[in-house]
């Protein structure tokens, strides 16, 4: 039978807190863990931090003492979930290395959600995103190659091609071209609402990353590079938020969120190959259950509206990592000189985007683009892992 989460008992509130002791679990092994397990970690990672930051800003804007109490209980499991999910990734690896596990969750996560997504609108604006996320993959594993002499494979397994995208340097636009219409609230299907929340979510999170690792950085290419993508993932996260329509009400969102999260722990429960692993999304998913009842009554509660008139009657199939190398092949080959105008898309440049352009770039090549030249200089080629064969005529090197 499918998995309905509004039909599921979870833990009750007040047996979840945990001591400090169970949330420090043991990390990953970097060098043998499946990289689509790494990849999970980093998704809900984007997930309950999400979930933390939505749940205070609608704090923020709740006037009602005892709601905001609630708010906070849940919430402190909130941020018990997402230190146990977040410290399952190792201090073994490098901060390039984590990068580089950002990028392919980045990658394939949203090639999934792209293939799968139902409105055809809300699927142009992720194939859109995902191409410079594949060379974002691409400019790291050059900076990878030329600081820590290794490869990218290392990281990626083969399981995720290492070629250039749309290039870095093209993803500075002017700010207006990167907010796109949001879907409709009374005619969008469920999953749609699914899609919108965990790509924003997991974006965000990589946002977040770019602005704390770059200083973490003495060599200045790294510095240039990390601040370069910052300035993109903030662009990709007006792009992704965007989608999500603003007319629903703080405490449809906040359903939204907590059905969202256990929809993708369910998922991770049935995909997960580490049993220690999934053992932790079992245990999140049955608090989550919990959460998402409450998040229930505060909807039918202010809203005055069942549930079942907004979420799906069941989760929809699970997420699943999986290689999207043909499907990613195909988008560079077809939608790579692909730019945004006001709220669509348009092939090559314009006049704004030429002006944020000189902005951005003050006349001089990007950083994305130096770093490439100079692991050509340092290991005589740049650094590509093209498992399918050649890349597709018309992916640029820019």
């Amino acid at each position: 039978m499918a998995f309905d989460p509004l039909r599921e008992r979870g833990i009750p509130l007040d047996e979840q807190p945990r001591d400090w002791r169970a949330l420090d679990v043991p990390p990953i092994d970097p060098d043998h863990a499946d990289p689509y397990t790494r990849c999970r970690i980093i998704a809900m990672n984007g997930i309950e931090t999400e979930a933390i930051f939505f749940s205070h800003h609608l704090a923020r804007h709740c006037p009602d003492t005892g709601l905001r109490q609630e708010l906070a209980k849940v919430r402190s499991i909130e941020a018990q979930q997402q230190k146990a999910v977040n410290w399952l990734l190792s201090g073994v690896s490098s901060v390039l290395e984590t990068t580089l596990a950002y990028e392919q969750t980045a990658v394939e996560l949203t090639a999934w959600v792209a293939r799968m997504e139902p409105d055809a609108t809300l699927r142009q604006a992720y194939q859109f995103g995902l191409l410079e996320h594949v060379d974002h993959l691409y400019r790291y594993a050059n900076l990878y190659e030329t600081l820590e002499h290794r490869g990218a494979d290392k990281i990626v397994d083969g399981l995720t091609e290492v070629m250039p995208g749309r290039p870095t340097s093209l993803h500075h636009r002017d700010p207006m071209d990167n907010v796109r219409e949001p879907y409709r609230k009374r005619t969008t299907e469920p999953l749609s609402r699914l899609h919108a929340l965990t790509v924003m979510a997991v974006e965000q999170q990589i946002m977040n990353f770019h602005m704390t690792a770059g200083p973490m950085f003495a060599e200045p290419a790294a510095r240039r590079l990390y601040q370069e993508v910052a300035l993109v993932e903030e662009g990709h996260v007006t792009h992704y938020e965007s989608l999500v329509d603003p007319g629903e009400s703080w405490w449809e969102m906040l359903l939204n969120h907590e059905y969202n999260e256990c929809y993708l722990y369910h998922s991770f429960v049935e995909t997960e190959s580490d049993p220690r692993v999934r053992s932790v999304w079992e245990l999140h998913l049955a608090m989550e259950l919990e959460h998402l009842r409450l998040a229930a009554e505060l909807f039918k509660r202010f809203d005055g509206r069942d549930p079942d008139q907004v979420l799906a009657p069941a989760c929809p199939p699970p997420v699943t990592f999986e290689p999207n190398r043909a499907y990613l092949r195909d988008l560079a080959a077809t939608q790579g000189e692909r730019t945004t105008l006001g709220t669509g898309y348009v092939e090559g440049v314009h006049e704004r985007f030429q002006r944020a352009q000189e902005t951005i770039m003050g006349g001089e090549p990007a950083p994305s683009q130096r770093v490439v030249e100079d692991n050509r200089a340092v290991s005589g080629q740049e650094y590509v892992l093209e498992t399918e064969g050649p890349r597709p005529a018309g992916v640029t090197r820019a």
